[in-house]
């Protein structure tokens, strides 16, 4: 195919060096389910989840150890619930949302180190992880489409 026919090409591609200081600043704000999964799972301390989602989404289901803090109360609450010093990461219900964001802004605007779940409570559910609800700990079960079957890693 000839370059200027090139749909990819269309726009070249950055340096390599260009490339990677964009990708490494991505993984500076950004983490996946599967990284906070295992971080919660070894008990990594100062490490602080937070579901920015609302209260009838919160009691739909939650992750476990996360806390609960609406976007919209992160100003005014966020002293009393998180630790100083603490690395916080936001989820919100999913990649069509950016409630995690905003509250990532805020958090970041409060002076806290923050990073944003991908995927949020929706990956997380759709990759079998456990999640907390009134009736207790449950896990649906994995979708084929974002996992590999439970325990097998994906080896990204």
């Amino acid at each position: 195919m000839i370059l200027g026919m090139s749909n990819v090409l269309s726009v070249q591609p950055a340096s390599p060096a260009q490339a990677a200081a964009h990708y490494a600043a991505r993984l500076s704000f950004e983490t996946d389910v599967s990284d906070v999964h295992a971080d919660l799972e070894a008990g990594v301390p100062g490490l602080v989840v937070v579901d920015s989602r609302s209260d009838v989404a919160w009691r739909q289901g939650h992750l476990p150890g996360a806390i609960h803090l609406p976007t919209s109360e992160v100003a005014t609450r966020a002293a009393d619930l998180i630790p100083g010093g603490a690395v916080v990461v936001t989820y919100c219900w999913g990649p069509g949302c950016n409630g995690s964001t905003r509250a990532a802004l805020e958090f970041a605007r409060l002076g806290h180190p923050v990073k944003e779940m991908i995927g949020g409570y929706e990956y997380w559910v759709r990759e079998g992880f456990p999640v907390l609800t009134a009736a207790g700990l449950t896990r649906r079960p994995v979708d084929a489409l974002t996992a590999l079957e439970a325990g097998a890693s994906c080896g990204c």
